[in-house]
């Protein structure tokens, strides 16, 4: 069964403005891939969020270790410390301010910012904001955000 939504033209137009904000990051970044690291130390490799969506590291294979929903990764709300919303480590709360949030960098280590929702955060990734808004868009479904991301990536 599918659910259709109908968005106020006022939100649409926002969130059109977001989408540009976060496909010219993306454009930038093109032409490194992009890593996503946990832990305390940031040493728990997370998937690679812009490189080759068929990748088997791709954050964006849904089939793959690191897109799947159903495996224990960022993408998964119930088992992994990255999934929920109430998790200091996960980038879906957007109150933490925790170290332990997942970090962007490219594969030579530069660091791109704090994979997070809390765009007050500091060092927080560029389009944090709109990361955001596509978080509440889809209602906290990180598997759908996970998509739309994916979809504006490649």
């Amino acid at each position: 069964m599918f659910e259709l939504r109908v968005f106020d033209r006022g939100i649409y137009m926002k969130f059109c403005a977001s989408v540009f904000g976060l496909f010219f990051f993306v454009q930038t970044a093109l032409a490194n891939d992009l890593l996503l690291f946990g832990g305390s130390n940031h040493d728990e490799f997370l998937g690679c969020l812009v490189c080759n969506e068929y990748s088997a590291e791709s954050a964006c294979n849904g089939y793959g270790q690191y897109g799947n929903e159903y495996g224990s990764n960022m993408w998964n709300e119930y088992s992994s410390p990255y999934g929920s919303e109430y998790s200091s480590s996960s980038p879906w709360n957007e109150y933490s301010s925790s170290n332990s949030v997942p970090v962007l960098v490219d594969r030579q280590g530069n660091f791109f910012g704090y994979f997070t929702i809390n765009k007050y955060r500091s060092n927080a990734v560029d389009f944090a904001g709109q990361l955001n808004k596509i978080y509440k868009m889809h209602d906290g479904d990180v598997e759908e955000v996970r998509k739309t991301l994916c979809d504006w990536i490649n």
